[in-house]
């Protein structure tokens, strides 16, 4: 669908009474050079313009309508338009999908009415394009025009109210456009987002998204960005009901819909705010620096107590700070002399304040060492009582230091209050942004490098998604489901399925002691004392099999898995939006209470089980925690990969899969599969 009017008219026609006409009224405040058509039955003027009474009567074909009529006159009105060959239009009335069946039979017939003629809406604000100076917004708003020839970023909200927040921040980043997509009737965010991508004049996209209209166009939408060099953010709110088939396995509980759209976004390289402040600082550092390289920060202040701030801010989070080399550090002391300790981050004390040569010296010095930001943490002086002289020294001492080695630079800014608005701007002509917040400005560079870091990668493939399912589901037993597994290489134990205690002695001298016996067709055996472990002769097979088999009419035997180092939980369950999903975390039945695991979508490449499993809580026991035995971690990517494979070829019937645990064995010596659990649905 062609947008290029819509987005970007040349005409606009301004349907309707009162909101109507704070659209004209906005446009003609913002310096809109094109015509503006107000259409009222009754009213003659509006804003000193003529005013037309329907669509019919228009002295031209608009590009833009906005329509601020109520919900039933709506659709009426894009009828009109889209008779006439109008190039899109905002539909501002609520009442539709979200309110009743009338609402939604209203929706279709709008639609309908819409034709091959782009709507945004219902139930919406609308645009403001400030590169053109072009709004359908019926409402005050706070941005101002986008000066010719510079850039700025795009914003698109499932919100209208929080879009005119947007709007208000004071925080310096320039706005090129404020999109609110209501119900997305018939276009979504994602088709819009594509088509403010490719304007030259937008810099970096914010989208604020209460739920995903589309996993494939959102997938598209992140191969456009990555060629095109514009960085995504995206702030997820709110918690969409998560439709699993069935909740009899340890996966299901912690694949959260909050964990499985992460790993969405995650996989396919946009950025992920958890606030409105992050959102915004990290559409301002994207704006001016990009996606950065990699995690690696300095940062200069002339406090202690903010250098030690800095330095915990970092604690915990992937940007760091590395200690300076040696000729670094030489080169910082002789700048600042022999009283100042020199180290990252960097309390360069007072001595060289505001000695213009003294202070690019030092900062030069400290920003050599290709760091991916660096940091000036500086607070201005309240500008109605202080004079800020000696303050602007250090920002020309910085910017030449930056200049000089090619390096990235901001300012931390520890209150937002203190700095202007203008100050910002300014400094960002300069080739330096300035984020609010230690705590803002360390997420924003974590974002920052996380999308620089994702882009690097070979692109994702979509995520799998196989079809709608019924309501009837068998469940395996574990020796079935093992069967499954194996047949795919996936490592299982050497086992059997007896029914007498006879049998199980038979089947322990055959496979060798010590043995585990478990009830078979019991979900959870740990709750319910239906698994023996570490039994190490006939006598104690034969009391443990008589126990269990009046628990169930089988027993499943298997070799007991020593030189074991950890243990890992491998599970995938059925997500209705985004398909098959992959969670991998610490194994046994501590999984739930420490939520140590990651979410992955399916197919997941063999990075991305490696890089998961070393983000866990229990990596440190893969690595020979305190002088033991590494564990076999490449046969546990290998089993993951396995399991994997046997989801997929079983795409269309699994509903739940898990392992758990996962034993890995020190590291040579492999891993098993010690319990499974697959839910299939029926043929």
């Amino acid at each position: 669908m062609k947008l290029e009017r819509l987005l970007r008219p040349k005409s606009i026609a301004a349907i309707g009474g009162l909101a109507a006409s704070r659209v004209v009224e906005q446009c003609q405040l913002m310096g809109f050079e094109g015509d503006i058509w107000p259409v009222h039955p009754s009213k003659t003027e509006v804003g000193g313009l003529p005013v037309y009474a329907s669509v019919e009567d228009l002295p031209g074909v608009p590009d833009a309508a906005f329509i601020g009529v109520n919900r039933h006159l709506t659709v009426e009105v894009v009828k009109s338009l889209n008779a006439i060959g109008a190039g899109g239009a905002v539909c501002y009335a609520a009442g539709f999908l979200e309110f009743d069946d009338t609402g939604r039979q209203l929706q279709s017939d709008l639609i309908e009415a819409a034709g091959d003629m782009p709507i945004v809406g219902p139930n919406c604000y609308g645009l403001i394009n400030y590169a053109d100076g072009a709004l359908l917004w019926p409402d005050q708003q706070g941005g101002r025009r986008l000066p010719e020839g510079q850039t700025g970023v795009a914003i698109l909200t499932q919100s209208s109210n929080i879009a005119v927040n947007f709007t208000m921040q004071r925080r310096g980043l320039p706005l090129a456009y404020i999109l609110t997509v209501g119900n997305q009737a018939q276009l979504g965010m994602s088709e819009l987002a594509l088509s403010i991508l490719d304007d030259p004049r937008v810099s970096a996209l914010g989208l604020y998204i209460e739920g995903f209209d589309s996993v494939d166009a959102m997938e598209t939408l992140a191969r456009r960005a990555k060629a095109l060099a514009k960085p995504i953010v995206v702030f997820k709110v709110g918690k969409s009901e998560q439709a699993q088939a069935t909740t009899l396995s340890h996966t299901a509980s912690l694949a959260g819909s909050q964990a499985v759209a992460s790993a969405f976004l995650k996989r396919n390289g946009f950025g992920q705010a958890n606030s409105i402040p992050v959102f915004l600082e990290s559409l301002k550092m994207l704006h001016l620096h990009g996606p950065l390289n990699g995690y690696r920060i300095s940062s200069m202040s002339c406090s202690g107590g903010e250098a030690s701030i800095m330095a915990d801010t970092a604690v915990g989070r992937k940007v760091f700070f590395p200690p300076l080399d040696q000729a670094q550090k030489l080169a910082v002391q002789d700048a600042l002399g022999p009283l100042v300790r020199i180290s990252n981050p960097l309390d360069y004390h007072t001595y060289c304040w505001g000695n213009s040569e003294i202070m690019t010296a030092a900062y030069s010095a400290m920003v050599s060492n290709h760091f991916d930001m660096n940091f000036l943490v500086l607070d201005f002086p309240h500008s109605e009582r202080c004079d800020d002289t000696e303050w602007m020294i250090a920002i020309d001492a910085f910017e030449a230091a930056l200049k000089a080695n090619n390096a990235k630079g901001a300012l931390a800014v520890s209150m937002s209050e203190n700095i202007s608005e203008s100050y910002t701007e300014a400094f960002i002509e300069r080739g330096i942004v300035s984020l609010y917040g230690f705590d803002e400005a360390l997420r924003a560079t974590e974002i920052a490098a996380d999308i620089g870091v994702s882009w690097r990668k070979q692109a994702p493939e979509p995520v799998l998604k196989p079809g709608s399912i019924g309501s009837k589901k068998t469940t395996l037993d574990e020796a079935s489901a093992k069967q499954k597994l194996a047949a795919y290489q996936v490592p299982v134990p050497a086992s059997g399925c007896v029914n007498s205690s006879q049998a199980a002695v038979e089947l322990a001298e055959s496979i060798g002691y010590p043995v585990v016996l478990k009830a078979l067709g019991i979900a959870h055996k740990t709750e319910q004392n239906a698994v023996r472990l570490n039994v190490q002769s006939a006598d104690q097979v034969k009391m443990a099999a008589d126990e269990l088999l009046r628990l169930s009419g089988r027993v499943y035997l298997e070799a007991m898995i020593e030189s074991v180092v950890a243990e890992l939980i491998v599970g995938i369950t059925r997500d209705t939006q985004f398909g098959l999903v992959l969670t991998i975390g610490s194994g046994g039945i501590l999984v739930e209470i420490m939520e140590d695991c990651r979410t992955l979508l399916i197919p997941a490449s063999r990075s991305d089980i490696e890089d998961a499993l070393a983000e866990l809580k229990s990596a440190p026991l893969f690595a020979g925690y305190r002088g033991k035995a590494k564990a076999d971690i490449s046969a546990a990517i290998d089993a993951i990969l396995a399991i994997q494979q046997f989801a997929i070829a079983e795409s269309e019937r699994l509903l739940e899969l898990d392992v758990n645990p996962l034993l890995l064995c020190e590291k040579g010596k492999g891993v098993f599969a010690a319990d499974a659990l697959i839910v299939l649905q029926e043929d």
